[in-house]
């Protein structure tokens, strides 16, 4: 399939005299066409084309600058004016791809002034311009394609993780139909949370229940990917992505999917900074029939590297220590009572104080040069702990107790 986008990008290019791109909806890149020789290369890019070529995806301010233009509601093409201070040094030529009236994606067209005797406004007029909307339009058709076997296998691999003990047979046997030899092969799962489904209305069925464009999904070494509601203790989604390892004992596949997941644009709350969403590796397996297990991993490992951004942005299963334990306690068993009065906020400072002590294993002196604070004033926080608390920072079982209640709350912040 990658191969067939290839060769339509070169007929675009080809029919138009010009470098030409293809991108999902949400700036992915699928495809680019030959760019010229070593001694024009550098007159034909700009940043914004280099950095897209370079990275495979292009940022979230330069998605929204071309946005503005109104390409995603556009039915024709539309020309785009060069702009040196957003870092589009080149005017650009903007085909939408559209299949059935959804946009799947864009085809970018470099224009050097060569283009300007095109007329947008009867784009039918122009044979050249007519043969390469003609292909823009295959082109969606074959993403929407994409897109609805993307969806089918993410539905079965949602079935799978999702499904009572009872149902989880037929889901697995219908999802090894789907994945083919794959199925019994090396696996991974990758969470990515949090995660924002796409909205009921917003153009998004044709793109599968993960909500990114098709070319997201087709990654490679991605198998399937759903967004999985009601997985974490508010309520929220998270993201499943199972990856085609090519042994156990690689996980690289893994980590390289969950790197281009978290730069996608659902990942996170909406309301977040980017960076806030994390992803989390299981334990990979060969087959399916532990993938609820290693799914169960994946999430918590992303939910613990939400918890402690030092963990992540990306963590796997095996390097969370306490949060193994710690992400399977319900949100009204995570807080022990005698440690609730250290939570208020108007203990912070003492919280954090007695996490680094008990970090530090206890060393004054690593914990006060942690903190840039002089051992007097160390100790003099730790005693406040133990008045909140009445726990004894000497007696090993209490100092347990206070640690792991400091890591839960963590997971589970109090409003």
């Amino acid at each position: 399939m990658r191969g067939e986008y290839q060769q339509l990008v070169d007929e675009i290019s080809a029919a138009l005299s010009a470098p030409a791109t293809l991108e999902d909806r949400d700036f992915g890149l699928i495809a680019f066409g030959v760019h010229g020789g070593d001694d024009d290369l550098e007159m034909m890019m700009d940043p914004v084309r280099t950095r897209s070529i370079l990275q495979r995806r292009s940022t979230a301010a330069v998605r929204a600058w071309f946005e503005a233009f109104g390409i995603a509601r556009a039915q024709a093409p539309l020309r785009i004016p060069p702009d040196p201070a957003a870092g589009v040094f080149k005017g650009r030529i903007c085909l939408p791809v559209r299949h059935r009236g959804i946009v799947h994606g864009y085809v970018w067209l470099l224009d050097d002034g060569h283009l300007a005797e095109l007329d947008l406004k009867v784009p039918f007029a122009d044979p050249r311009l007519a043969q390469a909307m003609e292909t823009a339009a295959r082109i969606g058709a074959l993403l929407a394609a994409e897109a609805r076997a993307g969806a089918e296998l993410g539905e079965l691999l949602r079935d799978l993780l999702t499904a009572r003990p009872a149902g989880r047979e037929a889901a697995r046997g219908a999802l090894r139909d789907g994945l083919g030899s794959a199925a019994d092969g090396p696996l991974a799962v990758v969470a990515v949370a949090p995660w924002r489904p796409a909205a009921e209305g917003d153009g998004d069925d044709q793109q599968g229940p993960d909500g990114t464009g098709s070319a997201l999904a087709a990654q490679s070494g991605v198998a399937a990917m759903c967004a999985v509601p009601d997985a974490l203790p508010d309520g929220g989604a998270a993201l499943a992505a199972l990856i085609r390892l090519r042994a156990v004992s690689s996980p690289a596949p893994a980590q390289a999917a969950a790197d281009r997941l978290l730069r996608s644009p659902r990942a996170g709350h909406p309301d977040d900074a980017p960076g806030l969403a994390a992803a989390g590796i299981g334990t990979p397996r060969r087959g399916l029939a532990e993938l609820p297990d290693a799914w169960a991993e994946a999430l918590a490992a992303a939910r613990a590297a939400v918890a402690d951004r030092r963990l992540g942005p990306v963590a796997a299963w095996e390097a969370i220590g306490p949060y193994r334990v710690l992400t399977g306690l319900p949100a009204g068993r995570a807080a022990d009572p005698a440690v609730l009065p250290l939570l208020e906020h108007a203990h912070t400072e003492l919280a954090r104080t007695a996490e680094v002590y008990l970090d530090c294993a206890g060393q004054a002196g690593r914990t006060a040069a942690a903190l840039g604070i002089h051992r007097q004033t160390l100790y003099y926080r730790l005693g406040r702990v133990e008045q909140l608390t009445g726990l004894d920072l000497d007696d090993g079982e209490d100092r347990l107790l206070l640690h792991m209640a400091l890591k839960a709350s963590r997971l589970h912040p109090r409003p």
